[in-house]
């Protein structure tokens, strides 16, 4: 092919975005900004495009498995030689089509509805310097690389979830995800080490050779680098332990939530684990941590979904739950599932954040759903969009999330001894999934009107236009996974994640579990009608019922509280007592008493030298030439006693 790949240009487009209105937006007018905030993702997403056409057009697998653009050396000590190099290949050309895509129309939406902050062009730097460090994270050809867009949108994600750093609870949130991450990359960096000590090479390519050069490399280190690469990833995808900064970052602008939840910063983690897919396959262990992770935190997040009335925290802990259905795909082997139910999840992901930022512009920006209700006629596009998003989500035939959840639950009841176990946790998901997401769409638009103090309006068609492209791929998005072995995305992420195979040895297994998995949907969906639409008091009375269970899943079972005991205070407890006493007063007060001592002693002593007395000062010069006299009297004989006693070592 002579086809010519100018991958630097994708993240490249975006920073130049970041430089020009971070730069000179403040002068320019705001119609300026605008296309330039906008045409930076657009000219990104049609090199992605034209990329997928050049390679996939001439039929479903690439000519060559890696396309890389001109390697530029980078770091060469000693046997270490890295290269800034972008690499394309199946994965990340999936994930750029997500990135850009779907940020592309965040952008858009993001034009009506942050059109009166005075923040204007700053938000639209930082949007587009998270678009430029995601790509260049999806695009490394090495972990250095990687660690690089790693630690970018970490910083990103602080800019923009702080966006509105005068309110105190904004300014907290960006610090509580930046330090959050900060213990996740940790690890990351420690399992870069690793890497490094073990392979000589941080490249993913010669990584994967050797590993495929040495089959009976298996466990042990490899372990432990697994391992520590999924502390970077249990950070940057808000999995167990680490998940806590994600509920706090809805205190940015809502077009925030639906770009870090869908296209960048949360998937980061998922993408990690299957691109560095052929280190967690030799270790059956680790493997095996991914998935009971991503299953408990499955759960975990999804009772506290349960009982949140602020619209978009709900969607945030369902964002924690999805991850954890794509940390469990990974950890069962099912990549292309896990990547695919990524896909879809970007799509009714973005679209229910964008719809809940209508709605809360709709409302003056009131975000409590107990003062929401009645909206579906006032708001009927995004009613309907919204709709098609829930429905999505719920993995409700033949909506998108349909196709991608059920496959990641399949390829975990397949899993071993343990896959019955992680389905069931799995299937019990969906369930609250659909309790919570249609506890959410009958207090947001049915029912009457509950002090609403604003006149419900839709917003632009800025704000519109994505909800219904958006809602589109919500309903056939997920079509591209249906038929044998994921479909046509199961055949296209073969040649990098590998084939997705059917083990079973019974009969329609897959469309059985299928029809449990709708039926739990729909049997979610059905406690979530005669609670929220029929009879509305029962919620209050069961609450009331089990105080205790209420208070604690409302509460978020302490784990902030916990967390703020153990290591906050803590870590402020040890700062102020040990740190006080061991090196304020201890090492810094003793040295600085040390010096001032030998400061006066050394002042006295030449006090006494300085006396001004003629005499002293002639006694003193006596005195110091008698010492150079016998010292060069004593000298010889020092010598000649050196070499006598060094012979006698002999």
């Amino acid at each position: 092919m002579n086809v010519r790949f100018h991958l630097w240009l994708i993240p490249l487009l975006p920073f130049a975005g970041f430089l020009i209105n971070g730069i000179l937006g403040a002068r320019l007018h705001r119609g300026v900004v605008t296309a330039v905030a906008l045409l930076a993702p657009l000219l990104s997403f049609a090199l992605v495009v034209r990329d997928a056409i050049a390679l996939y057009g001439t039929g479903p697998v690439f000519p060559s498995p890696y396309v890389e653009t001109c390697p530029m050396p980078w770091i060469s000590v000693g046997p270490l030689h890295v290269d800034f190099s972008f690499v394309l290949d199946q994965l990340s050309l999936v994930m750029l089509l997500i990135i850009t895509g779907v940020g592309f129309l965040i952008h858009i939406y993001s034009v009506g509805y942050m059109r009166g902050d005075k923040g204007y062009a700053r938000y639209f730097s930082y949007l587009n310097l998270f678009l430029f460090f995601m790509t260049t994270l999806v695009l490394a050809g090495n972990v250095l690389v990687m660690f690089v867009g790693w630690e970018g949108v970490g910083l990103a994600s602080y800019l923009l979830i702080g966006f509105w750093y005068q309110k105190t609870s904004a300014a907290d949130a960006g610090k509580k995800a930046f330090i959050a991450n900060r213990v996740g990359d940790f690890g990351f960096l420690i399992g870069i080490f690793l890497l490094l000590a073990n392979f000589g090479t941080l490249t993913f390519s010669e990584i994967a050779a050797k590993l495929a050069a040495n089959p009976e490399w298996m466990g042990g280190a490899l372990t432990t680098i697994c391992l520590c690469l999924l502390v970077g990833a249990t950070g940057k995808s808000a999995q167990l332990p680490l998940y806590v900064w994600l509920p706090d970052a809805m205190e940015g602008p809502t077009p925030v939530s639906a770009l870090i939840h869908a296209a960048t910063m949360v998937t980061a983690g998922v993408y990690m684990i299957a691109r560095t897919h052929f280190l967690f396959e030799r270790s059956p262990h680790a493997l095996n941590v991914v998935a009971v992770i991503g299953a408990a935190t499955a759960l975990f997040a999804a009772t506290m979904g349960l009982v949140q009335n602020d619209i978009k925290r709900v969607l945030a802990y369902s964002t924690i739950s999805q991850l954890g259905y794509m940390f469990l795909g990974c950890g069962v082997a099912a990549y292309s599932a896990a990547i695919f139910h990524l896909v879809t999840h970007a799509f009714f992901k973005a679209l229910l954040f964008l719809a809940a930022g209508s709605v809360i512009h709709a409302l003056g920006g009131e975000q409590d759903m107990r003062k929401m209700g009645g909206l579906w006629r006032k708001t009927p596009i995004t009613f309907v969009t919204m709709t098609a998003a829930v429905f999505a989500i719920c993995g409700i035939w033949p909506f998108a999330g349909f196709y991608s959840k059920d496959a990641i639950l399949y390829a975990a009841f397949l899993h071993g001894t343990r896959g019955e176990i992680l389905w069931f946790v799995g299937l019990v998901t969906a369930l609250l999934t659909a309790l919570y997401m249609f506890r959410l769409w009958y207090m947001t638009f049915f029912g009457e009107p509950r002090a609403h103090e604003a006149h419900p309006h839709e917003g632009p068609w800025s704000m519109l236009g994505p909800l219904v492209i958006l809602g589109a791929l919500s309903i056939c998005g997920g079509w591209i996974g249906r038929g044998e072995g994921l479909g046509r995305i199961g055949e296209f992420l073969a040649p990098t994640l590998g084939t997705y195979t059917d083990e079973s040895q019974v009969p329609h297994l897959e469309l059985i579990l299928s029809c449990v998995a709708v039926a739990v949907a729909l049997l979610g969906w059905l406690i979530a009608h005669s609670l929220y639409a029929k009879k509305t008091d029962r919620p209050a009375r069961l609450a009331a019922a089990m105080p205790g269970a209420y208070k604690l899943v409302a509460n978020k079972y302490y784990v902030d509280e916990i967390y703020n005991a153990i290591f906050v205070k803590g870590l402020m407890g040890v700062s102020k007592y040990l740190l006080n006493l061991v090196v304020d007063a201890g090492i810094l007060g003793g040295a600085a008493w040390l010096l001032g001592g030998i400061a006066q002693l050394g002042g006295a002593i030449l006090q006494r030298w300085q006396s001004g007395n003629l005499r002293s000062y002639a006694a003193w010069l006596a005195a110091g030439a008698a010492a150079v006299l016998v010292v060069f009297l004593l000298w010889p004989a020092l010598l000649h006693s050196q070499s006598g006693w060094t012979g006698l070592g002999h």
